[in-house]
């Protein structure tokens, strides 16, 4: 699927439904396609990467829309689904998409450690209610799976037995049977998706939620460059050193690994930082590094 056709996918579907969509507009074309329908203020999201690891995208855009609906009933600082037309998600030749509200923020603002880590201890207070069905650690334990298919032969094959041997060892530590205080979480809690707003900071892109212990979000604001995340995870409570954090800290290092090594597949600019990547879990595999 190329971007325009994505694009096509999310104006047709949009103006079925009565918005008149004159200049659209990508946002960000990484794992996702974004798109500003401009004049109206909606964004599109069209997986187009995450698509590759998910045999039925569309029921990742489902888990999000009623998590983050879900939170929005609550009053909770998240970016909403559109409500110009149905959310979605919508799916048409193949081609999965959902509608959100489109929120002016400013993309050059940085978010304090203090600031993401009260921010997320928020967020869980609120996800703690949440009465939905969500996969336990999916987005961990499952889609890696798909993802080291799609990597065989296009990796060196003793790198590709050390990455399938990480991850069976995580099956192993972490599933399948749900361990410690399980509930829903964000599933990729980084600072880059928290959106500086004139209404404050908003979380966005909640395409990974899951069920599973607050470690896991912890991991991910640990691991993260944008900030420090030590002191991040300070600032929500919670000790940075704590050692239950380590098979989070090595999970989410061989998550985002996998997934840039299978972006690199569709978009060769993407190759070197890939293979920076690679390196960078070769050398350190427990994820204890940035």
């Amino acid at each position: 699927m190329t971007s325009s056709q994505a694009v096509s996918v999310a104006v047709s579907v949009a103006r079925e439904h009565g918005i008149a969509v004159r200049e659209p507009v990508v946002l960000n074309d990484s794992f996702n396609l974004l798109i500003h329908l401009r004049p109206a203020p909606i964004v599109a999201r069209v997986p187009t990467i995450t698509a590759l690891g998910r045999p039925r995208p569309e029921q990742a855009l489902r888990r999000e829309l009623e998590v983050v609906s879900f939170l929005h009933g609550l009053g909770a600082p998240v970016v909403p689904p559109s409500a110009l037309l149905p959310a979605g998600p919508h799916v048409r030749d193949g081609v999965a998409v959902s509608f959100w509200t489109h929120v002016a923020h400013d993309p050059a603002y940085e978010v304090t450690p203090d600031a993401a880590g009260k921010a997320l201890a928020e967020l869980h207070a609120s996800l703690r209610e949440f009465p939905g069905e969500l996969p336990y650690l999916g987005p961990v334990l499952d889609e890696p799976v798909r993802l080291l298919e799609l990597l065989d032969g296009e990796v060196a094959p003793g790198a590709l037995a050390r990455l399938r041997d990480a991850h069976a060892d995580l099956v192993a530590r972490l599933g399948p049977a749900p361990r410690g205080d399980v509930r829903a979480v964000h599933g990729d809690a980084h600072p880059g998706n928290l959106l500086a707003t004139p209404a404050g900071l908003l979380w966005n892109d909640f395409e990974e939620s899951m069920a599973a212990p607050v470690g896991w979000d912890l991991a991910c604001l640990l691991r993260t460059t944008r900030l420090d995340g030590r002191a991040a995870v300070r600032a929500y409570g919670a000790d940075p050193g704590d050692p239950e954090l380590r098979t989070f800290l090595a999970a989410r290092g061989l998550q985002g690994t996998l997934w840039m090594l299978v972006r690199a597949l569709h978009l060769p600019s993407e190759a070197a930082a890939a293979q920076r990547a690679l390196a960078a879990w070769l050398h350190d595999p427990s994820g204890a590094t940035r």
